[in-house]
């Protein structure tokens, strides 16, 4: 029989596991939905793969470099992931403006319209860090 201290361990940890589980449900069922093809017949995540191999050679080492800046505050964990989708919204924007190359406004736009609202201060401290003026781009935080 489970009495005294051990019955409230094993509640304790069922409580737990049921939570772990959970939450990495749902961060499994968020990728498979990103994963599904749309109307296109494309996914989110092979457009953010398509912007980006479309406009590899149109990007320069300082542009790489505040790539690699910016995405620097986003654990490491989910970096990459971070990266990729920063990238392909700067591609995506360089590729409707028909751009030759990437530059700092355009990292810039794709920086603040690919992350979320919730991250907006932290966006806007990192910029500050940088020494950029996002006055300019003030309705894209809208």
């Amino acid at each position: 029989m489970l009495d005294g201290w051990f019955l409230w361990f094993i509640l304790f940890w069922i409580v737990v596991l049921i939570s772990l589980f959970a939450i990495g449900g749902f961060f499994m069922f968020r990728k498979f939905l990103k994963r599904m093809p749309k109307q296109d017949g494309k996914s989110d995540l092979d457009w953010e793969e398509h912007f980006v191999k479309e406009t590899v050679h149109l990007w320069g080492k300082r542009e790489l470099a505040l790539l690699e800046d910016l995405v620097s505050p986003v654990p490491e964990l989910f970096r990459d992931v971070a990266k990729q989708k920063i990238a392909g919204k700067i591609g995506e924007l360089a590729l409707k403006e028909k751009a030759k190359s990437i530059d700092l406004d355009l990292v810039i736009r794709g920086y603040i319209i690919a992350t979320p609202k919730r991250d907006h201060k932290f966006l806007r401290k990192k910029m500050a860090d940088l020494n950029i003026d996002l006055h300019s781009y003030e309705d894209l935080f809208a």
